[in-house]
């Protein structure tokens, strides 16, 4: 009579690397070592292990569940497919993967005693155990942090010069101021000329006075001399008188 057995294991890998890996060929393929044919689409047929394995698939939920008709080439015609169901639960190692073996005839028990131990779940530990290290290889290492500089010496503080003034624009007003002052500058001379044209005046009209007055001083000379002269003689006549 067919019967059921049940199996776990915990693979280190996560529930979706495992869905995905025994569903595709390649990937099913080096992780058993043997050739795989499989299909991630629900009522596809699918082989393993170089076709000693066939079977097809009914139930697909991803990440979490799988389930597929599965039969060997050992199975006569007279044995119906048995069925295989397996359900994946993250843990900290992992997966843990459980494995529901159902229908399977009574006379083929090398399964439950030990094939699917040596053909999937070893082979497996081995194949993600292999990806984590290439993966780990691939990624950049991270560059030790660099010792710390020793702090440099205390520089002298440069003594602050006070800031040069900024240069003032020149404004196009003050430059009119010279003009201004020498404006003035010229009228303050006209009125410090204005006297000197009078002194010469004056003194051309003094000129003309001592030109006219000359002859009256002449003649008040000779009146005066002869007056002079005259006494002379009226005091020399006296004299002789006496």
């Amino acid at each position: 009579m067919p019967y059921t057995y049940t199996l776990t294991a915990v693979i280190p890998a996560t529930p979706d690397e495992i869905y995905e890996a025994w569903l595709d060929s390649v990937a099913h393929s080096e992780m058993t070592g043997g050739e795989a044919n499989v299909s991630g689409e629900v009522g596809a047929d699918f082989s393993a292990w170089d076709e000693y394995i066939t079977g097809r698939n009914i139930e697909l939920v991803p990440g979490e569940r799988i389930v597929q008709s599965w039969r060997t080439s050992e199975f006569s015609d007279e044995h119906a497919d048995s069925v295989v169901t397996l359900t994946l639960e993250p843990v900290e190692e992992g997966t843990l993967l459980t494995l529901v073996h159902s229908n399977v005839p009574d006379e083929h028990r090398s399964y439950e005693e030990g094939g699917w131990e040596s053909q999937y779940f070893e082979p497996m530990r081995v194949y993600f155990a292999k990806l984590e290290q290439e993966e780990a290889s691939e990624e950049p290492e991270t560059p030790e942090p660099a010792a710390p500089e020793p702090p440099a010496a205390p520089q002298p503080r440069a003594e602050a010069r006070p800031a040069a003034p900024p240069r003032a624009k020149k404004a196009s007003a003050p430059r009119a101021a010279p003009k201004a002052k020498a404006a003035g500058a010229k009228k303050k001379k006209t009125k410090r000329a204005a006297p000197a044209k009078s002194k010469r005046k004056t003194a051309r009209a003094a000129a003309k006075k001592t030109k006219k007055a000359g002859p009256k001083r002449a003649a008040k000379k000779k009146a005066a001399a002869k007056r002079t002269a005259a006494k002379r003689k009226s005091g020399a006549g006296k004299r002789a008188r006496r």
